[in-house]
């Protein structure tokens, strides 16, 4: 049987073992070198999902060399060491394994699965992408021109001018106000010299967090750590600041000519870190998480057919937190699902949650948030995320009792300090001029 089919066979069993594996257990691991990463056991199958997150991401591109750490990222898979493209991507069909590069504002992520039988190959690899990406110049054209396209693409996007336009009236300054993927001129400005200096930015050894889950021990996961991560250098880029929600009440129009207007709108949000912080997640998800039954699905679309679908969430980055939502609407109507919008973020503002509201967004909660864990892949992100956003390793079996221990008049407290609808500010893109123009 070839590596492929019994890779196939084994990724095949995984997505087959979903949801009873709700309980992780999570060990952290210091390697020889230094390197500190959490470790999930899973021996059932000769399998490892191995995740490598270095934190700063696009933050750390400077002001007019938008878009360099993402298509940094990209390039990485685009050849290494004495493997060009091609050859970097028949090694790794070779030995069955997927690896996957991505960037975004907060971080460079690297996603890694293989059979056990092959970690030292797949290691090779890693350590070749990570410390010696060739960045050769056909290879970078073919990447640049696709970065491009969809940077293209995005300026006739409403939803993807919405974000532009409520992230930069959000962050102001900081860098999160700025597209990390990039504009069509800051990417057509990008040389292979820029990429390499995005390399050097934000991959680090002594910034990395690590997250592994399967057939490993912790012996072999320190080797591999050191082997694939201790030739990359130290962080010599600080990251930046913590960044202030500038956001105040109020609406902006974008002019664009579509059929439908595409609202984006938000306000200061608070972090994990926050003691509020899970009566706030709460009352979120019960605010507009998305599905009906929420408050705005039931105003905006059940009681008067405003829009399609409506989500309303706590977005909670690495250096700022907001409460962000987004619903589409006929231009005509608008004005009118502000107004419903704001009128339900007064009234759980003064009321919160009856007591059998939040019973039942707990019990969903509670419920839903075990099948998150359905393979050794998505539990190695998690983890990796966890880490990032500063969770202890053992926030997976806390989490659900910290939303059951939520009680109405935390949610009340929350909910009074945290919603504010006239603080709220909406982005409307669509064929409506701004009277300001």
């Amino acid at each position: 049987m070839t590596r492929t089919l019994v890779a196939a066979l084994v990724l095949a069993l995984v997505a087959l073992t979903g949801p009873a594996r709700a309980q992780v257990s999570v060990t952290e691991v210091t390697s020889p070198g230094g390197i500190t990463a959490w470790l999930a056991p899973e021996t059932a199958l000769p399998f490892v999902a191995l995740e490598i997150v270095f934190p700063g991401g696009a933050t750390l591109d400077p002001e007019g060399a938008e878009g360099a750490t993402v298509l940094m990222s990209d390039m990485l898979a685009e050849g290494a060491g004495p493997l060009d493209a091609q050859s970097f991507a028949e090694a790794t069909e070779a030995i069955a394994a997927q690896i996957s590069f991505d960037a975004g504002p907060d971080a460079v992520t690297v996603s890694a699965r293989f059979l056990t039988e092959v970690a030292d190959d797949a290691a090779d690899l890693l350590r070749l992408a990570l410390a010696a990406p060739r960045f050769d110049a056909d290879a970078f054209e073919r990447a640049r021109a696709r970065a491009v396209s969809q940077a293209r693409s995005a300026e006739r996007s409403p939803n993807a001018l919405a974000s532009r336009r409520l992230a930069e009236l959000t962050w102001g300054t900081h860098p999160y106000a700025r597209p990390h993927d990039g504009t069509e001129d800051s990417l057509r400005a990008l040389t292979p010299d820029d990429l390499r200096a995005a390399h050097a930015r934000a991959l680090a050894r002594d910034r990395v967090h690590v997250a592994a889950v399967g057939d490993i021990d912790a012996d072999t996961l320190g080797a591999l750590l050191d082997h694939v991560l201790g030739t990359l250098p130290e962080a010599t880029t600080p990251l930046p600041d913590r960044a202030t929600v500038g956001l105040d009440g109020g609406v902006t129009h974008v002019a664009f000519d579509g059929p439908q207007a595409v609202i984006a709108f938000g306000q200061p949000g608070i972090g994990p870190d926050d003691p509020d912080f899970f009566a706030a997640f709460v009352l979120s998800e019960a605010l507009g998480g998305g599905r009906f039954g929420t408050r705005l699905m039931r105003a905006l679309r059940t009681e008067r057919g405003l829009t399609y679908g409506v989500g309303a969430f706590l977005v909670n980055r690495r250096l700022g937190d907001t409460l962000q939502g987004r619903f589409a609407t006929t231009p005509a109507r608008a004005d009118e699902a502000i107004e419903v919008v704001r009128a339900e973020w007064a009234r759980m503002a003064e009321e919160g949650l009856s007591a059998e509201e939040l019973a039942a967004i707990q019990t969903y909660l509670t419920g839903a948030y075990p099948l998150r864990f359905d393979g050794n892949a998505r539990i190695a992100a998690i983890l990796a995320s966890m880490q990032l956003q500063g969770f202890a390793p053992d926030y997976i079996a806390t989490r659900n009792d910290k939303v059951a221990a939520v009680t109405v008049e935390e949610v009340r407290a929350a909910a009074a300090r945290l919603l504010d609808p006239e603080g709220l500010h909406f982005v409307v893109v669509g064929p409506q001029e701004d009277p300001a123009n």
